[in-house]
């Protein structure tokens, strides 16, 4: 398991590098964030994340497309049972915790350190 998760989220990171590393428009890490988690809902809701989730475990989950499928899943649960609003609900909901940890880690990062500027 530890061999696919590898294999596959660095797979992932390596198409995020190279995109970066040989556009000719130099895709920003920005670029990557917003390009991958919007790749993860977009194959999540196609079906098709979930079966490399299954297969590499962490190495679907942790990287950018793991976040975009966890909103897709969280979205998609929530609107059969709620409707249209449980879309914006359940997406949240799905994210909560992952959202909570960047905020509190990112504030005590920021606390810790002072920026080079």
């Amino acid at each position: 398991m530890l061999l696919k998760a590898f294999l596959v989220g660095g797979t992932i990171c390596l198409i995020g590098q190279l995109l970066m590393d040989l556009t000719s428009h130099k895709i920003t890490p920005g670029h990557i964030l917003v390009g991958f988690v919007t790749a993860g809902v977009v194959i999540s809701s196609l079906g098709y994340y979930q079966p490399l989730v299954d297969f590499a475990g962490a190495g679907a989950t942790v990287p950018l497309t793991g976040f975009g499928h966890l909103l897709a899943q969280g979205a998609i649960e929530e609107a059969r049972r709620a409707g249209i609003l449980g879309v914006f609900k359940g997406a949240l909901s799905a994210a909560a915790g992952g959202i909570t940890a960047a905020v509190v880690f990112g504030y005590l990062a920021a606390l810790a350190f002072k920026p080079k500027g």
